[in-house]
């Protein structure tokens, strides 16, 4: 068990949090939510340890074991992949490191012996003998292949990383698992591998996501942050969306019954103060009239941006026409003889584990890159607006956010360039901001706005969710279901891929894809899936 008691944080003048108290017990998982700047993160903190509060506690149930997300992807680059993971047990790593000196030592003496004889009790007490197998099985689990087990953390992909610095967090069995954005960077293999293991943790866990697919899985109780207090709903991300409408549902109809209430007795005070005969029961009434009180209706404190796509021109029969399709980079084949057509209502998710061939198949259709062989061809009634990975090249700049998004409108006019701004929460002295000092979030909100505004029929979108909080994502999803055009989008999102697409392409570490007409759900569950993954299989083993 894990409480805040009476904790309140400020940073300056401003209260983030103010007397809350909340308890997380054992063998429930909470989804910490709440708007970007809410204090999501920071209340992670806080319950680690890893930032004091102004005033107030925490208290942990004593003997009990604590473990987080560590956020820091360089930290462990000295160390080896599995010692990495194993160092999640602090104490269980320090009695390995200090077991090795002594066996080392060539005066091995009786103290020695005695001391050894000490750590080896309390390293089978802690089930030392099977940490390595342990944290091979949660690094497989996550996708991290055995070669790289023995391998340097430096030597690892940002991607990899992430699954390492995971598995780290979820070794030994922590009683409570603090977790800030684990999907973040991860594959859906591993999210739903990640799933898998959280439903089954017995344990306490506080999870911080904007994935709500991922929320609606694992979460038993949802924690709210607002106005710099924590609700606790029983149910996950859904149960509470639909259970916070109602309770502001039935605030407002008990808040009409008094208003009709109040309005009938300040009618009868009206008409019959001045009347002696009644002006006992015009005192009684105003009396009953000064007792009643209307309940305070705070909006969220949440804002969702206006996210519409709207096509300057309808997109005709022909789309896209893509003919064996092939790259190679460094040596290894990222696409092999790709071959597919688009049509006018297809809405495609490129899924799988394969990132790069996925980027460098958006690159290639946007013009950014060649292919080795092969062609493809859009219909002459089609416009694109695309929106890369890395947007590092498109902020590099001194403009202000308002003259950034004016170099791509026909329409010149400020007053129209700010309208979209302002759709995307950009308020009006945002707009001479420099673009180079946003935030992530920010960046992928101006990229949202120069593809609205650029009436585009085509959408091409590589992991546009990344950095966007779940107001933004909900918009961004909704606004794509009702484009009418076609899109073409990579997402590590469940529920954005499922609700979304059509059509869903894979394309396998080989260089080949699976393309299925079927909606996600419905591809991870098809046979077809499934035995093209073990032809693959079988060949890379014939390999």
């Amino acid at each position: 068990m894990i409480a805040a008691n009476n904790v309140t944080l400020r940073i300056g003048k401003k209260a983030l949090f103010e007397d809350v108290n909340i308890k997380f017990t054992e063998g429930n998982c909470y989804g910490l939510i709440g708007a970007n700047g809410a204090g999501k993160s920071t209340f992670l903190k806080i319950l680690s340890g890893q930032l004091e509060t102004t005033n107030g506690d925490i208290t942990i149930t004593p003997g009990q074991r604590l473990s987080f997300l560590q956020q820091d992807h360089f930290k462990y680059d000295a160390y080896q992949v599995l010692d990495t993971v194993i160092m999640g047990n602090a104490r269980l790593y320090e009695i390995m490191k200090e077991k090795e000196q002594i066996y080392a030592k060539e005066d091995f003496t009786e103290e020695d012996g005695i001391r050894a004889s000490e750590l080896e009790a309390e390293f089978a007490e802690m089930d030392g003998w099977n940490a390595e197998s342990d944290a091979e099985q949660l690094l497989n689990g996550l996708g991290i292949p055995t070669e790289l087990h023995y391998a340097q953390m430096a030597d690892l992909n940002g991607s990899e990383k992430v699954k390492v610095l995971l598995a780290q967090a979820l070794f030994g069995n922590p009683d409570i698992l603090l977790l800030d954005e684990p999907t973040n960077h991860l594959d859906l293999d591993a999210i739903a591998w990640l799933e898998e293991f959280l439903i089954n943790f017995e344990n306490t866990v506080i999870v911080v996501s904007h994935d709500r697919y991922f929320l609606n899985k694992v979460c038993t109780h949802t924690a709210d942050i607002d106005y710099g207090k924590i609700q606790l709903y029983a149910g996950n991300y859904d149960f509470w969306f639909e259970s916070s409408q109602l309770l502001v549902k039935q605030m407002k109809e008990a808040n009409k019954k008094k208003e009709e209430k109040i309005k009938e007795l300040q009618e009868f005070i009206s008409r019959f103060s001045a009347n002696a005969s009644k002006s006992k029961q015009a005192t009684s009434r105003k009396k009953a009239l000064e007792k009643i009180q209307l309940d305070e209706i705070r909006p969220s404190s949440r804002k969702y941006p206006y996210i519409d796509f709207r096509p300057n021109r309808e997109i005709g029969n022909e789309v896209l026409m893509v003919e064996n399709l092939s790259k190679t980079i460094d040596g290894v084949k990222i696409l092999d003889n790709i071959s597919f057509t688009l049509g006018r209502e297809d809405k495609v998710a490129l899924v799988g584990g394969n990132e790069q061939a996925k980027t460098v198949l958006f690159k290639i259709l946007m013009g950014e890159m060649e292919p080795d062989s092969g062609n493809y061809k859009w219909g002459v009634t089609t416009s694109q607006a695309y929106f890369p990975k890395d947007n590092t090249k498109d902020f590099d700049n001194d403009l202000t956010i308002a003259d950034w998004l004016t170099q791509y409108s026909e329409i010149k006019d400020a007053t129209y360039v700010r309208g979209f701004l302002g759709r995307m929460l950009f308020a009006g002295e945002d707009g001479v901001k420099k673009v180079k000092v946003l935030s992530g979030g920010e960046k992928v909100r101006c990229l949202l706005s120069k593809m609205m505004i650029s009436g585009a029929n085509i959408l091409i979108l590589d992991e546009p969710t990344n950095h966007l909080d779940m107001e933004s994502i909900t918009a961004l999803n909704n606004g794509l279901i009702k484009f009418p055009g076609v899109l073409l989008f990579a997402s590590h999102d469940h529920q954005f891929v499922q609700t979304t697409a059509n059509r869903i392409m894979e394309i396998m570490p080989n260089g080949s894809m699976i393309d299925k007409i079927t909606t996600y759900d419905e591809y991870l569950a098809s046979d077809e899936m499934a035995r093209k993954r073990q032809v693959y299989l079988m060949q890379e083993e014939d390999n």
